[in-house]
């Protein structure tokens, strides 16, 4: 799924959290996980282990859209287990 778009959040969250546009393609092209967002069925999360931030996950919300992607937001998530 290396198609993908960003939101204006997004691209915001991404400068302010210091996360690289190769790590979110690289957790949406192999994720680890993906689980339903409990909150608005039409997202999903994709989970990856991030090597260059010691392991931590990367969480990747997005709407999917055809063969592409829809970013919402992306954060490193404290709660998710490695």
């Amino acid at each position: 799924m290396a198609d993908f778009r960003l939101s204006d959040h997004a691209k915001v969250a991404m400068a302010e959290r210091g996360i690289e546009m190769s790590w979110v393609e690289r957790t949406l092209d192999a994720p680890e996980r993906v689980e339903a967002d409990p909150g608005d069925p039409s997202l999903l999360r994709a989970f990856g282990a991030i090597p260059e931030r010691d392991g931590r996950i990367l969480r990747v919300v997005y709407r999917p859209a055809g063969g592409a992607a829809f970013v919402v937001t992306a954060f490193f998530d404290r709660g998710a287990r490695r």
